[in-house]
């Protein structure tokens, strides 16, 4: 279960830097997540201006005294992911000019984490590449939220902390359902260990859905694994982009007799279409983290529910700050 960091600890981590405070840094990919996270230290986000000239370049200029402190740059590199990296990169420079004492980049959504192999011949590992960018630009620590893949924190030269937003879909689920009848879906097979670890954790029966990608962005059901038959079904995995392996397996799962099916999925970036693909499809409910601001299409779907993460991020950066335990959080 989630524990929740007393005030005392919070006061101990505002004092953790030298000139005695936390600076929290937003770039402009998901500004709500970032006040709710202000707001979950109590603290204000530190005044900077991040703009654009007239083609596009970025300036970054921080408005307030940093030197000494205990820096936290907040940034999914989510859509549009360029331009997120690049403003993450460039603030943390400004912070690194301006004597902050460590920076931490905390990126709720770590784009590019789905290129984290050689998938064929002259190919890139591009979350690699992105790893050493931001390790370059003077980043002494990274906190992120599910990452696709757990090898990823080994692409990075620096102390990384991957938080787990399985513990507030537990609590949520527990909320809802009743777990007699419940039972995990892998939408994959390359998803089961993080299925497996949720249906352990809620005490119910694992299935997985077999899938051929034929293409990019395009999923083919090919056999559901496992007895699914009048139960209300979860699928659960870290992103979903287009949808239509949701989709798709949610009608594999209704044909093989699964009374409901929903999903609970880490980070929503569903691009282009996906919110009307969802909304027309056999889901019951999608419920995805804010790890990445919803589009308008995303918050006017009546089957798509949106988690918040801002006190799981606040509390991690809280125990950082204070050089206090992270793990413990999911103890």
């Amino acid at each position: 279960m989630l524990n929740v960091v007393s005030s005392k600890a919070r006061e101990e981590a505002s004092m953790s830097a030298k000139n005695g405070s936390i600076k929290l840094v937003a770039g402009n990919s998901n500004p709500a997540l970032a006040q709710a996270i202000a707001q979950g230290l109590d603290l204000p986000l530190t005044k900077a201006v991040v703009r654009r000239f007239a083609d596009m370049e970025i300036f970054v200029e921080i408005q307030e005294n940093v030197r000494g402190s205990d820096a936290f740059v907040i940034q999914s590199t989510s859509f549009p992911a360029n331009d997120h990296l690049m403003e993450l990169l460039i603030i943390t420079d400004a912070l690194r000019r301006s004597s902050a004492r460590r920076i931490t980049a905390v990126l709720p959504y770590f784009g590019y984490a789905r290129q984290d192999r050689k998938s064929g011949s002259r190919t890139p590992i591009s979350a690699k590449l992105v790893a050493n960018l931001i390790t370059q630009a003077g980043v002494d620590r990274v906190m992120t939220l599910d990452l696709h893949a757990g090898q990823i924190q080994g692409f990075f030269d620096i102390p990384t902390d991957n938080l787990y937003a399985a513990p507030l879909m537990v609590r949520d689920i527990k909320d809802k359902f009743d777990l007699s009848k419940v039972m995990v879906i892998s939408p994959d097979v390359g998803g089961v260990a993080r299925a497996r670890g949720l249906a352990k954790r809620i005490n119910t029966p694992l299935a997985i859905v077999d899938k051929r990608r034929e293409r990019p962005g395009e999923s083919e059901v090919m056999n559901v694994i496992g007895d699914v038959a009048g139960y209300t079904c979860i699928l659960v995995d870290d992103i979903v982009d287009s949808g239509g392996t949701l989709v798709n397996a949610a009608d594999a799962l209704i044909a093989k007799g699964a009374k409901d099916v929903y999903a609970y999925i880490t980070h929503g970036v569903l691009s282009g279409g996906a919110a009307a693909r969802i909304s027309g499809s056999k889901l019951k409910e999608l419920v995805i983290t804010d790890s990445i601001l919803p589009t308008e299409a995303v918050t006017k779907a009546p089957n798509i529910r949106t988690l918040p993460i801002g006190s799981l991020i606040s509390d991690a950066i809280a125990r950082t700050a204070a050089e206090e335990s992270v793990s413990s959080l999911f103890d």
